[in-house]
């Protein structure tokens, strides 16, 4: 699948982009909380080895996706649309 620019996304397009892409953001969290954990542990364990900068090679991915985010709520915001994110799905509301 070839993903397009925000900006060329039709509304529906843009309203399930940004219930796709809110989950990650929490996601992104918990995985760079456990990278650190997981670094901290080893350099307290064994002192400075690869392990300590594990959580370097997430954050340009992390970065990435909260730009890309950032992007679909300034549109979503430009465009009047918002999202109740429900159990159900995206629900879209007009103005």
């Amino acid at each position: 699948m070839v993903s397009k620019e925000p900006a060329e996304l039709t509304n529906e397009e843009l309203l399930l982009e940004a219930k796709r892409l809110k989950p990650m953001k929490i996601m992104d969290a918990v995985l760079i909380g456990v990278l650190i954990g997981i670094a901290t542990y080893s350099t307290v364990k064994n002192g400075a080895g690869l392990l300590s900068f594990l959580p370097l090679v997430y954050l340009p991915i992390a970065a990435r996706n909260r730009i890309k985010l950032g992007k679909v709520e300034a549109l979503l915001k430009e465009r009047g649309l918002s999202c109740w994110l429900l159990a159900i799905g995206c629900w879209p509301l007009f103005g």
